[in-house]
């Protein structure tokens, strides 16, 4: 019984992972990458679609995205949706082409940007606590019902610490290295 909390205490761990992994993607640094745009939706015939689902997103080099829509009519849509995004991109079009620069970053958006890395860190270190308290308040029930043994339930809590430990060094050295990946000019 304490193993099954346990693979899904990780499960679960491993997805908080994953979200930091993909919230670090949305905070963009100065280089250009196709993921930088995966936020972005685009009216296609009357519901939102994302991006990547009606145009070829690709790097053209270090600071340039370039964004062809697969059917003709759709460029002003995709050229307007990118400009409303909160990303702070101005595309220009050029025939069916539309290239997006991107700007250079100052150092207060670098710090605004690794203010805003550090916040989705302390979350992701809060959901693997919650998850870390989900476990043991598992675990406790099954002491209170007679399950499992005191000595057993103090070896599974004392697992479930380790792997709450591992997650969130995970956590801490991805934040250190989209902080670095940030500053670096």
């Amino acid at each position: 019984m304490i193993n099954d909390i346990k693979k899904d205490a990780e499960s679960r761990m491993k997805k908080t992972i994953e979200s930091l992994g993909a919230a670090f993607g949305k905070i963009r640094t100065g280089r250009a990458h196709p993921s930088i745009l995966d936020a972005v939706t685009v009216d296609y015939y009357g519901s939102q679609v994302p991006l990547n689902q009606v145009a070829n997103i690709t790097t053209e080099d270090a600071r340039t995205l370039t964004v062809v829509p697969w059917e003709k009519p759709m460029v002003p849509k995709v050229e307007k949706a990118i400009m409303t995004s909160d990303l702070g991109l101005n595309p220009s079009t050029a025939g069916d082409v539309i290239r997006v620069p991107m700007p250079m970053l100052t150092e207060e958006t670098r710090r605004g940007y690794t203010k805003q890395a550090r916040a989705e860190a302390e979350n992701a270190r809060v959901a693997l606590r919650n998850v870390r308290r989900d476990a043991n308040g598992d675990i406790k029930s099954l002491l209170k019902d007679k399950d499992i043994s005191e000595d057993d339930a103090r070896r599974g809590e004392d697992e479930i610490q380790k792997l709450t430990d591992k997650y969130v060094a995970e956590v801490d050295s991805a934040l250190e290295h989209k902080e670095t990946d940030l500053m670096q000019v």
